[in-house]
């Protein structure tokens, strides 16, 4: 322990110079050119200067005694007696000087809607305005509101609108960033103008959760993104660089009295029509190690239907009740492909599913111990989330079948015969014994449900964005369990500074592996997990300082799970230069960040130091380059068992590593580049580049494609290949330990969008990573991804997607199609088919190489379903 505090200290004194990476994350940025309107522009108040009286005062909202028509136009009446916005200011890419072009925002509300209108003065032949999905509209120009309906400058709702009205909506939490993954029911329509463009935007209050009444004040923000002036970004609030929090600068609105009050009640039943055809075998495991090719046959299954049923009760304005009841969590479109080749630990998707999205920030903590993609398919599911006073809460509970749900492969093999399985003639007594054990394994855990529950809690603590919270989970399924608890809190130190701490606890029963033992036992076994995060963003100057740390033995069965036994420091320093906004450079970035990780004995895992550079000019077009230094240490331990004292592994070859050494390590450099541009509105592209020389492989191998490459394996494939192996008791040669070694990768990704048109957009990317090691000079292995993307829109709400996929080393393309209808969120009609073939590939059967295209299975859904909403 006295070495790993050595270490703690040491590293701490060398990450005096550590910073924070980014600010809170803004919508996506915009510029824009001279205008040459006659409409006054906003003198820049510098920071530190005092606010006009009509921003630094509530704003009044007006009363509307009649609705506004949502069309887009601006000529209703009503608008004469809008509360109107103006003189903004621009922030980014200049610092609170005047904007290129001038905006006004008018307001109003009435007992059930807030109305938003933008006019955003412009040239209309320059306007970047296309009929996107919703929540991608970020290559448009645009106009973005922030409602922090509770006043806590902690959490607000987003939205964004583009030239014709198609929206983005989320929720900005302060520390956080963005999360564009909630939909919100409202109505806006925009249209391009003789003199720029208009948005008109109805929210519904019972859309929102929120206080209301008399002295009671909302947080506001108003913006507008500009993309052809360098992605400028101006604002009716001027912000101040010296603030790291955007909630901490906002306007205010007051007068909304007399709302009604309404509970809501929302249902959205759902129906999947889905036929799936998939490649069967067709010879008995016995004619297969007979050495018979089987090429298989596409057999059509049952045509299924699923019904499903979602729905959200808003107890109070600030107090929601949702639930589902065998709901439909198909995607819609499966996770973009990423490579799987020498991967140590899981990979992190994010969650899709709607209903595990709404409210899902309540959930976020700092340690990712709670992540919904862990619910696979729940019978019934239950959450309940809200505000009131200072005291946020959420509780979720959930029976999912998915663990229980086995594969049809799973359930003939509990079926089958044990004899038939091996595909042999006189098996042993041990061998089916064997088989039956595990036939028993799958059979007691046969459709069972495993039970799931979240409960939080945080209190708003001071004025400024400070909290303290609790986060338990709760996970059961058969005779294995995961209990977790803990406390966590962030502290607004200055305006610039944030102190955010996490400790959790945990009880598991579960398979763990005990490599002092060699074996894998059911058991239970305690763990923790710290994390301590100090966050100093300024104007120019930025650092942080942050450790998480996981015992051996720390599970979080809800959570997203990564390395274990060991303790992850880093630090970081950054430089931003002041932004010139007429300038051919921009700006430029320096930073510097150092990161290292040893476990609880307190032996050095690892160790990298990554500077960076980067410059940003005009058209968004930035570019960068980085030097990273390292070193990398594993243990036998992390792999498999540990060799015994006195054992002769080494010379039998049964060792988990090979040869006399139980640790491998490494010194690694590397050195990459990345640059992007959006030359024009119809074209934009980004590529990053990285070589590092002394990345260890693993020794995984990528088989079936590229087998293991390192001394031991490719010695054992020479004896069998000699027929050295084919004696009894097994020579040393014909066993190949992992030995993991350093090598060259290379790592390359890119993309190009085009738009040639406002309805069609287009989206090629390409993946490659390749490691060949030094020992041997064989390459470990090389894959590549491919990734075709094309939506067009025939209106806001109607569109068709194809996308097709190719992997080189799973050879392997997936081809997605899809035609869809969704009016408002919770209405939708899908009509989707789904392919997937092999491209000289491998025989799933057999394992042999087949020339050409075989289908592996292909996919054919309808699905669709209907909001239903009434207020009580």
């Amino acid at each position: 322990m006295k070495k790993s505090l050595l270490l703690l200290l040491t590293f701490l004194a060398m990450s005096s110079t550590a910073t924070l990476a980014q600010p809170a994350p803004a919508p996506a940025t915009a510029t824009a050119s001279p205008s040459a309107s006659t409409k006054s522009l906003a003198p820049a108040p510098k920071p530190g200067l005092v606010l006009p009286p009509e921003k630094a005062q509530p704003v009044r909202m007006p009363k509307f005694d009649k609705a506004p028509v949502i069309d887009g136009k601006l000529n209703d009446e009503i608008w004469k007696q809008a509360t109107v916005l103006k003189d903004f200011y621009q922030t980014q890419p200049g610092d609170n000087i005047a904007p290129s072009k001038p905006t006004e925002v008018m307001l109003g509300y009435d007992s059930k809607f807030i109305y938003i209108a933008f006019h955003c003065y412009d040239e209309p032949d320059k306007v970047r305005a296309t009929i996107p999905k919703r929540d991608d509209i970020w290559n448009d120009d645009y106009v973005g509101i922030l409602f922090d309906t509770f006043n806590d400058k902690r959490k607000a709702y987003e939205f964004d609108f583009n030239p014709l009205g198609v929206q983005a909506d989320g929720i900005w939490t302060d520390g956080q960033g963005e999360d564009f993954n909630p939909d919100i029911v409202m109505e806006s329509k925009g249209e391009v103008t003789t003199d720029g463009w208009t948005v008109e935007v109805a929210i519904p209050f019972k859309s929102l959760r929120y206080v209301v009444g008399k002295d009671k004040l909302w947080g506001a923000h108003f913006w507008r993104r500009i993309k052809r002036f360098n992605n400028e970004l101006t604002m009716w609030m001027p912000i101040n660089r010296d603030i790291s929090s955007w909630l901490a600068q906002e306007g205010h609105l007051s007068g909304m009295d007399g709302i009604s009050t309404e509970r809501t009640l929302e249902l959205i039943p759902s129906l999947t029509l889905s036929e799936t055809a998939t490649r069967k075998a067709t010879l008995s495991p016995a004619q297969l190690n007979a050495g018979l090719l089987d090429p298989g046959r596409l057999a059509n299954g049952p045509i299924k239907f699923d019904a499903g049923l979602t729905g959200k009760f808003t107890i109070t304005p600030n107090i929601t009740l949702d639930f589902a009841v065998n709901p439909d969590f198909a995607q819609i479109e499966s996770d973009q492909l990423v490579v799987t080749a020498n991967q140590r630990f899981p990979i992190f998707f994010p969650e899709k599913r709607p209903f595990f999205l709404e409210g899902i920030d309540i959930f976020q903590t700092q340690i990712a111990a709670v992540h919904t993609r862990t619910i696979i398919d729940p019978d019934v599911a239950l959450k309940l989330t809200g505000k009131v006073n200072r005291n946020t809460f959420g509780l979720m509970v959930a029976s999912d079948n998915g663990p229980g749900n086995l594969s049809d492969r799973d359930r003939e093999f509990i079926r089958a015969d044990p004899a038939f399985l091996l595909g042999i003639s006189n098996p042993t007594p041990s061998q089916i014994a064997g088989v039956q054990e595990s036939q028993g394994q799958l059979a007691r855990i046969l459709d069972k449900n495993s039970l799931v529950g979240v409960l939080r809690l945080k209190h708003d603590v001071g004025k400024k964005d400070s909290f303290v919270g609790l986060l338990a989970t709760a996970y059961r399924f058969v005779d294995q369990y995961n209990y977790l608890g803990g406390l966590d809190g962030r502290f607004r130190i200055n305006p610039q500074t944030t102190f955010s701490v996490q400790a959790l606890a945990t009880t598991t029963r579960r398979v763990f592996f005990y490599p002092d033992e060699g074996v894998a036992a059911n058991r239970k076994e305690n763990g923790f997990i710290y994390a301590l995060d100090y966050n100093m963003n300024g104007r120019h100057f930025g650092y942080e300082i942050s450790g998480v740390g996981r015992t051996r033995y720390y599970r979080a069965e809800v959570g997203f799970n990564r390395r274990v036994n060991t303790n992850n420091w880093n630090g970081f320093f950054r430089y931003n230069s002041e932004p010139k906004p007429k300038a051919r450079m921009i700006s430029w970035r320096v930073y510097n960040a150092s990161s290292t990780n040893f476990d609880w004995q307190g032996l050095s895992q690892y160790f990298n130091n990554e500077s960076q550079i980067q410059f940003s000019f005009r058209r968004q077009t930035y570019l960068g380059v980085g030097l990273d230094k390292g070193y990398e240490r594993v243990f036998e331990e992390e792999f498999g068992p540990t060799r015994k004292p006195g054992s002769n592994c080494a010379i039998t070859n049964t060792c988990t590593f090979w040869g006399a050494d139980n640790e491998r390590s490494a010194g690694n450099t590397g050195v990459y580049m990345f640059a992007g541009s959006t030359p024009s509105k119809k074209i934009n592209f980004n590529m990053f580049v990285n070589r590092v020389a002394g990345s260890l492989d693993f020794d995984f191998g990528a088989p079936p494609r590229y087998p293991r490459v390192s001394i031991p394996a490719v010695t054992q494939r020479n004896a069998l290949a000699a027929g050295l192996c084919n004696v009894s008791p097994l020579p040393a040669v014909c066993r190949a330990p992992l030995d993991p070694g350093p090598g060259t990768f290379i790592h390359f990704d890119g993309g190009v969008g085009y738009q040639p048109a406002s309805a069609l957009n287009i989206n090629l990317s390409f993946t490659k990573e390749r490691l060949r090691r030094y020992d041997t000079g064989l390459l470990a292995f090389d894959e590549n991804i491919v990734s075709l993307k094309t939506t067009y829109q025939f209106t806001r709400f109607i569109f068709a997607r194809g996308r097709i996929d190719y992997d080189t080393l799973a050879s392997n393309v997936k081809g997605q199609f899809l035609f869809g209808y969704t009016p408002n969120p919770g209405t939708a009609f899908y009509v989707g088919y789904n392919d997937d073939l092999n491209r000289n590939g491998y025989n799933p059967f057999s394992g042999e190489l087949e020339p050409g295209f075989r289908r592996n299975g292909r996919t054919f859904f309808i699905k669709m379903s209907y909001l239903f909403r009434r207020s009580f």
